[in-house]
């Protein structure tokens, strides 16, 4: 687990490890404004249970899905989206606002820098390689949550440079992360954890919990 990544991992005791918590009064910056994200479901070719979370896997041949503008110098093409979620509806926050939790879950899609490398597997270890949206997941009693859209109306965002938040820990991230959350149902968070972790004729072991605490700050400067 987390406590003992940093035995394996150099990354994991460095000054630009994810989560993190953001506070509101982070330098502002007018041109950021300028992000703009190209989201086409129907390119999205496989689910697999990656044994912590689900997978949604994107063809990765062409810009159909992308996104770019700033804070992004390029085109950063969707391989990936996935969710961080708690045992329970006060659970499974990664990154906080001001040290508050107030939401429930994570999605991340995550993209990769076409313009400068061929593939995600080229990009992933790469200071400008990825790009991470990142949107909070806000329980309501009647959600309008639409698998389809994933983004709220909104897409003001805070940013930094960052790390993948799981081993091997690439200081490779650009973290998007927009203010606005989108909703879902507690029943619909329970499904989530619902999703086994075992494997074919072993006991059942559901995935309750695959989200990570925020690490501090050191000097990084939130956008």
């Amino acid at each position: 687990g987390p406590d003992h990544w940093h035995k394996l991992y150099s990354t994991a005791n460095g000054d630009h490890q994810s989560p993190i918590d953001i506070k509101p009064k982070s330098k502002k910056d007018a041109s950021l404004e300028l992000l703009r994200i190209t989201w086409k479901p129907s390119i999205c070719k496989e689910i697999l249970n990656a044994g912590y979370s689900f997978h949604v896997n994107f063809e990765g041949k062409d810009n159909q899905s992308v996104l770019n503008g700033r804070p992004l110098t390029g085109t950063y093409r969707l391989w990936q989206f996935h969710f961080h979620w708690g045992q329970t509806d006060e659970q499974g926050l990664e990154h906080t606002v001001d040290g508050r939790k107030y939401a429930s879950g994570r999605l991340h899609l995550i993209h990769w820098n076409a313009d400068k490398y061929l593939n995600v597997t080229e990009a992933f270890d790469k200071l400008d390689g990825l790009a991470i949206v990142s949107v909070f997941l806000k329980v309501t009693p009647f959600s309008d949550f639409d698998p389809s859209s994933l983004l709220p109306k909104s897409m003001d965002y805070w940013t930094y440079n960052g790390s993948l938040i799981y081993p091997a820990l690439h200081r490779s991230v650009i973290w998007i992360i927009v203010k606005e959350p989108i909703t879902i149902s507690s029943e619909q968070l329970a499904q989530f954890c619902a999703i086994l972790s075992s494997a074919e004729e072993e006991a059942p072991c559901p995935i309750l919990s695959n989200h990570q605490q925020p690490h501090p700050l050191k000097g990084r400067v939130v956008r």
